[in-house]
């Protein structure tokens, strides 16, 4: 019997989810995986920081943070045809979607205008945009819809009961409006959480109801491990047990079936076993290359090697027949190596 999407997930019945024996949690996940998708397909995401630091926000894992002392160097707002140069390299290395991010609170109306220029001439390669700009008003969401935005970004970070030992500066309900405005803009909602944050399991399974009680729910839902960056206030925190992140993994994936499940930041911190135990529990999506915003992530090429001993296919974008796995293995583009990429855990 298929699986039924539901937006009416209580307490109780995720901690029975998260509390299975791990083997029949990922046989239901898996199970329920391959109802909806190819299981041996990966969506494909490059992360480019158009705008790194100087946030005003006080998010305690963030190394953007002004009020964080980290070593990170502050940079303006790249140039529209910096970041075409870095779409079209993504474009070249297999990716199928490209995320464009920027450290605000909020995108002021003077930005707007190379924001929007971005999202046409990224669309104009026929790749898939994504944009993550911080909190937007109705009209900024119009704006990036009439553009062509595909995806916005703007991720729940945690539980509404843990929220404000990690963010004081702005709420869970702000997060919840913003997503509310970019779905009534009609775009695709793209947001999950980061996990190791010093939660409690129940905190884990609260993030994934907010999440999965939204309607709709959100077609992609990237699932973060925290990246530990000195100079922030997590920055010695306990590491999260390997276990629990795959099993938050399979639960995300038995929540919200017809989502996309992105294994995201702290993909460096993971084995090629424990990444391919979060490929087995659902999570059907990646950012390649060797930075996010401001976070480690594995090179391009190990990705790939990984994807050929698991037999993994990137998947493609509707009518974008050109793309081609074979074109991902033989990339001559080496993206490690571009100082436009910038490490991206926030």
């Amino acid at each position: 019997m298929q699986s039924v999407l539901r937006h009416n997930w209580n307490n109780e019945e995720v901690a029975e989810l998260f509390a299975m024996p791990f083997n029949d949690l990922m046989f239901k996940a898996q199970t329920i995986h391959r109802e909806h998708f190819n299981p041996n397909e990966v969506q494909v995401s490059t992360l480019l920081s158009i705008k790194t630091g100087a946030c005003p926000e006080d998010c305690k894992y963030c190394s953007q943070s002004a009020r964080n002392k980290t070593d990170l160097e502050k940079e303006s707002l790249l140039a529209v045809e910096k970041v075409l140069e870095a779409a079209q390299r993504a474009k070249d290395m297999g990716s199928t979607r490209f995320c464009m991010g920027a450290a605000w609170r909020n995108p002021k109306a003077r930005d707007m205008p190379y924001v929007l220029d971005m999202v046409k001439s990224v669309k104009a390669l026929g790749m898939e945009t994504c944009m993550t700009l911080g909190m937007l008003s109705t009209e900024q969401a119009d704006q990036l819809n009439n553009a062509g935005l595909d995806y916005y970004n703007h991720n729940l970070d945690t539980s509404p009961e843990h929220y404000n030992q990690i963010i004081t500066t702005r709420t869970f309900q702000d997060r919840l409006d913003t997503l509310s405005n970019v779905r009534s803009a009609g775009m695709k909602v793209c947001s999950g959480g980061i996990v190791g944050l010093g939660e409690k399991a129940v905190d884990r399974a609260s993030l994934l109801i907010q999440l999965a009680n939204l309607n709709p729910q959100p077609e992609s839902v990237p699932i973060n491990m925290l990246v530990k960056v000195a100079g922030t206030p997590l920055a010695d925190i306990d590491d999260l047990e390997s276990f629990d992140f795959i099993r938050c993994i399979a639960v995300a994936r038995i929540m919200m079936p017809k989502s996309h499940v992105r294994l995201s930041a702290g993909r460096t911190a993971m084995n090629e076993q424990m990444q391919a135990m979060c490929f087995l529990a659902g999570a059907n999506s990646i950012f390649y290359g060797c930075k996010l915003l401001t976070a480690e992530n594995p090179e391009t090429n190990q990705d790939i090697a990984l994807f050929e001993k698991l037999g993994i296919n990137t998947e493609t974008v509707a009518g974008d027949t050109e793309r081609s796995d074979n074109r991902v293995k033989t990339a001559i583009v080496d993206q490690q190596h571009s100082d436009l990429f910038y490490n991206a855990s926030a």
